[in-house]
């Protein structure tokens, strides 16, 4: 049992019941964060869903056995005691009606409505049907499906920060509410790269190791191995065009704006090309690390535990599994926080290792029934957030913390974030920016500037939460380093989200998602035909650290609240996304059990191995006798029925227009659209995390540049500076 003196939660019970893998992260992280969870394995082992892995899935947690027969009473009691119970009822029901102080969490494919809802769907059918498949791989191939359970893990996390906004609903208002949490949801919500295409009438798909929004942005060989590379603003792409010898190639004109870059993605690939052949992997490293463009190595696996900056923050643990009597290699904590650190696993129990000590627990607990106001709040209703962010990661976590009703604040530099005019645009705004920002404020300020410095120095005085992905050091290099802002406010909660962490061995290096997915094992796991390591196309190791960001936060304001203090949040995205890759380590990855045919219109993932499907759809259509190609005479909807026959599941491989317009993104309200003062419309993505007492809910878009500076900072807008664009 776990002693909650200096963590993030209060003695909590989490009872984890659920057996999806989203079920085995939320309760995973509510562990690191101080909770004692009580994981309920089944009589007798088997492989699916988490249990797949189950060091990973059990590491940190008290084990116990639970038929839901023969130990109805002991399930009941312990259910009945617990403050949150994590469920997966679309693949293992439960018969319980919650109690009033309870949080209980169900993680199900598809959530409670919708064509879909019950579905039982893995994270592969998902991939198919999220638009997730189809932006991933060669574009001249067939889809690739993302190596690991990237939705699963999403959701997770996801989970896990309801969790924590519903248990700052009950600690403030008494009472405790359902959750509802779909992976479907937390898919469609990974989407804003893609989606701005659809609103210009053009189809987003797949683009090998490039981004749709910027350009350069792929994998170059050199002369020794792959190496990443990405320039994200004009100022980058001069840089490189200096180091690659081709200055004149930042005065073209069809390369000078990203826009035209990315029109032109395959002259600017190719100069870039020329450049990497003639260096080793060292030599680029070394040379563009230099001028400060982000670059990284594909890592595998395999080589994650020689990396020197996860060694450092202790990222990789090796514990004696009692089942298999080995060692195992386990994820440590990515919360890293001055004053409640995570708690890293310290050892995997033995199945039923717990119970004695449970039914002694559940012997002391009381009920925490208490009655309370329930009217029209949200979760954060009263916090002031405050965001330095560009691009994905900061944006994503206090654009989840508005929807659950924070203020936010969004600082810009007088010049604006550097995604509001990335294409495809309306005027002079990016639907990305619009996407990523809504239910934000502007305040511009420079904060180079030493009226503007003071100005927020006023302002975090005022605030619960700064959260920024700056480069590391950039904020401490203008004076606002952790401990100048504990000076500031003792209560503010800073989370800095960086490539490789604050305390790190690679200090000041800058990191994009795709450096991170390849430096982290995503590439090495998802792997296009022919074995080449591909991007996940979502920019999956952004949001997985917005999503450990947000939730990071939520446990940080409980400690908080609970003790007076703030704190520094360190995360590292190369940590957050290690440890999601952890479910295939140790042998443990899935089989390929999945087959990706090519129809008449488009391309259907079928859910068996490549010999028995064979098999199967040649006993029901004959002309499979000559092979799989066969498939290419069937629309995909006529596949999935044919292989549903024969008792194998399938699913459309949907692009992302047909996601947007399908019928359970729709039923699930999942995608919105708001108008400007200027009657432009724009979309909007709802929350997936669906509090059922207390919903989250998008009010606004994003206004001009410096929108809030006349209120927030007592009527000055800095001198010599106008506001944008309105909106």
């Amino acid at each position: 049992m776990i002693n909650n003196a200096g963590h993030f939660l209060e003695p909590l019970i989490v009872t984890e019941i659920g057996d999806r893998i989203a079920a085995g992260v939320c309760g995973s992280l509510l562990a690191q964060a101080g909770a004692t969870v009580i994981l309920v394995e089944p009589l007798t082992s088997h492989t699916n869903g988490k249990w797949r892995n189950r060091p990973v899935a059990a590491a940190g947690k008290s084990s116990v056995i639970a038929d839901n027969k023969r130990d109805r009473e002991f399930i009941d009691r312990l259910l009945a005691r617990s403050d949150v119970v994590i469920a997966s009822t679309d693949i293992s029901p439960l018969a319980y009606s919650r109690h009033d102080h309870q949080i209980v969490c169900d993680i199900t494919a598809f959530g409670g409505s919708g064509p879909l809802a019950g579905k039982p769907n893995s994270d592969a059918l998902i991939q198919a049907l999220s638009g997730i498949a189809d932006t991933t791989g060669d574009p001249a191939h067939a889809p690739t499906l993302v190596g690991f359970p990237v939705i699963e893990s999403s959701a997770g996390i996801y989970a896990a920060a309801a969790a924590l906004a519903a248990l700052r609903v009950r600690r403030r208002l008494g009472f405790g509410q359902d959750i509802e949490i779909a992976l479907y949801d937390c898919a469609i919500n990974a989407l804003p790269t893609f989606l701005p295409f659809h609103m210009v009438g053009k189809l987003a798909g797949r683009l090998g190791n490039r981004h749709p929004l910027v350009s350069p942005w792929n994998a170059y060989r050199t002369r020794n191995d792959w190496i990443l590379i990405c320039a994200a603003t004009n100022e980058q792409w001069s840089r490189l065009c200096n180091v690659i010898e081709r200055p004149e190639l930042a005065e073209t004109p069809k390369f000078k704006t990203n826009a035209d870059r990315v029109s032109n993605c395959d002259e600017v690939d190719a100069a870039v090309q020329q450049w990497t052949a003639t260096q080793s992997i060292e030599e680029c490293i070394a040379r563009l690390g230099a001028i400060g463009i982000v670059c990284g190595p594909i890592t595998t696996i395999a080589q994650l535990a020689g990396d020197d900056n996860l060694v450092h923050r202790n990222m990789l643990l090796r514990l004696a599994d009692p089942v298999s009597e080995d060692t195992v290699t386990i994820a440590g904590t990515p919360l890293k926080a001055s004053r409640s650190p995570g708690l890293a696993p310290a050892a995997i129990p033995t199945p039923n290792r717990h119970r004695v000590e449970v039914e002694a627990l559940l012997e002391k607990v009381t009920s925490k029934a208490k009655s309370g106001f329930r009217g029209n709040i949200r979760p954060c209703t009263g916090l002031r957030v405050v965001e330095i962010g560009q691009y994905t990661t900061a944006p994503l976590v206090s654009r989840q913390l508005a929807a659950l009703g924070a203020e936010v604040l969004k600082i810009e530099p007088p010049e604006g974030d550097s995604s509001r005019n990335w294409p495809p645009s309306q005027g002079d705004l990016g639907y990305f920016f619009m996407l990523s920002n809504a239910d934000k404020r502007s305040v511009m300020l420079d904060l180079r500037n030493e009226h503007d410095k003071q100005a927020f120095r006023k302002l975090l005085q005022s605030a619960d939460v700064l959260v920024e992905n700056l480069k590391p050091g950039s904020l401490a290099r203008l004076g606002f380093s952790p401990q100048h802002l504990t000076a500031i406010n003792p209560r503010l909660v800073y989370c800095g989200i960086s490539g490789f962490g604050a305390d790190s061995k690679y200090p000041g290096r800058p990191a994009f998602d795709v450096v991170v997915q390849a430096m982290s094992g995503f590439m090495d796991l998802t792997r296009a035909g022919g074995g080449t390591p591909i991007k996940v196309g979502i920019s999956a190791a952004d949001i997985i650290a917005g999503e450990f960001g947000l939730f990071s936060i939520l446990a940080a304001l409980e400690y908080r609240d609970r003790t007076g203090g703030g704190q520094a949040i360190d995360l590292s995205m190369q940590d957050t996304a290690v440890w999601v890759t952890q479910t295939a380590w140790n042998g443990r990855r899935a089989s390929d059990t999945n087959v990706i045919l090519k129809c008449r219109d488009g391309y259907v993932i079928l859910e068996s191995d490549q010999a028995a499907l064979a098999a199967r759809l040649a006993e029901l259509d004959s002309r499979f006798r000559l092979g799989l190609a066969t498939a290419e005479n069937y629309q995909r909807a006529e596949l999935v029925a044919l292989a549903a026959r024969g008792g194998i599941t399938g699913a459309p491989v949907l692009n992302i227009s047909e996601v947007i317009t399908s019928a359970q993104t729709v039923a699930r309200n999942l995608i919105g659209y708001a108008r400007d003062k200027d009657g432009r419309t724009w979309m909007i993505l709802n929350s997936p995390l669906f509090l059922k007492a207390t919903p989250p809910a998008v009010t606004r878009l994003i206004g001009a540049l410096g929108e809030a500076n006349a209120e927030i900072l007592g009527g000055e807008i800095p001198a010599g500076r106008a506001a944008a664009s309105t909106i």
